[in-house]
């Protein structure tokens, strides 16, 4: 265990006390009882001597002594996120997402988070988070979720991933990963909720590659199919904008199948 002197442990300790894993310049100040300049002295000694990491200008987290010496500890990925976005309006998003409603089957290396506020990444995050600007109308289908015995954390839930990553595929490994993650899902989704989603977002695309991908998958939904009609239209869009443009399937979706059936059905194994 690293020696505190008093003021350090004055701190710490009554940050725990307050629940306070992670801590702002102006804690130390009103803790402490010190000014700005003293409290920015202390931040900086306690972050050379690993008691304490930073997240971004004046927001630190106190490092568990049990780790040891470690550089560029976050803590959990989720709640660190949380507390760098300027926004209350955010939600893990797209991959991240999908990891959270056990869609993959992969580990995720890095969170993606959607927000209305435009900002930056801080440098300490910079391998760990990808902020997405969304429009504040889309931030909706939300659902606080435990990450940790005391904290929870806003996640788009189940449908809504579904629905936002049929909308930007860069985002989630592409279509893909999509359908192989609604495959592994299929059984957990309110099919109801999803079409009314889709409704709701009423963006053509995003409909008619959530009907393809049912259909492909074999997931007999008669609603859907019944209820997205309307987003036929003369239009063709791309199945998946992440790949180059060829036609290696007909369908009635007006989609441009750039991935084919037999891609999707060899992935999950149909």
């Amino acid at each position: 265990m690293k020696t505190l002197g008093k003021t350090s442990a004055n701190l710490i300790t009554q940050l725990f006390e307050e629940n306070k894993t992670f801590f702002t310049i102006g804690d130390i100040i009103r803790i402490n009882n010190t000014n700005f300049n003293a409290a920015k002295k202390l931040v900086s000694d306690l972050a050379k001597r690993k008691i304490i990491a930073r997240l971004k200008g004046g927001k630190y987290l106190i490092i568990p002594q049990e780790l040891g010496n470690i550089d560029k500890y976050i803590g959990n990925w989720y709640i660190a996120t949380r507390e760098v976005i300027n926004s209350p309006a955010y939600y893990i998003a797209f991959y991240s997402a999908m990891h959270h409603w056990g869609m993959l089957t992969q580990p995720i290396t890095k969170v993606l988070v959607a927000t209305p506020k435009r900002q930056f990444v801080s440098k300490e995050m910079k391998d760990k988070l990808i902020i997405i600007f969304v429009n504040k109308k889309f931030v909706w289908g939300i659902k606080e979720d435990w990450v940790t015995k005391t904290e929870k954390i806003r996640f788009s839930d189940l449908e809504k991933t579904i629905i936002d990553c049929l909308a930007y595929p860069k985002h989630c490994g592409g279509i893909t990963e999509i359908a192989k993650g609604i495959w592994i899902a299929k059984d957990k989704i309110d099919y109801i909720k999803l079409c009314d989603y889709a409704d709701k977002y009423d963006k053509n695309v995003v409909a008619k590659r959530l009907g393809y991908v049912l259909e492909i998958l074999k997931i007999n939904q008669p609603v859907v199919k019944e209820r997205f009609k309307k987003y036929i239209k003369d239009r063709y869009d791309l199945f998946d904008p992440t790949l180059p443009k060829q036609i290696l399937n007909k369908n009635n979706w007006r989609l441009i199948d750039n991935v084919g059936e037999k891609t999707i059905l060899n992935l999950i194994k149909y």
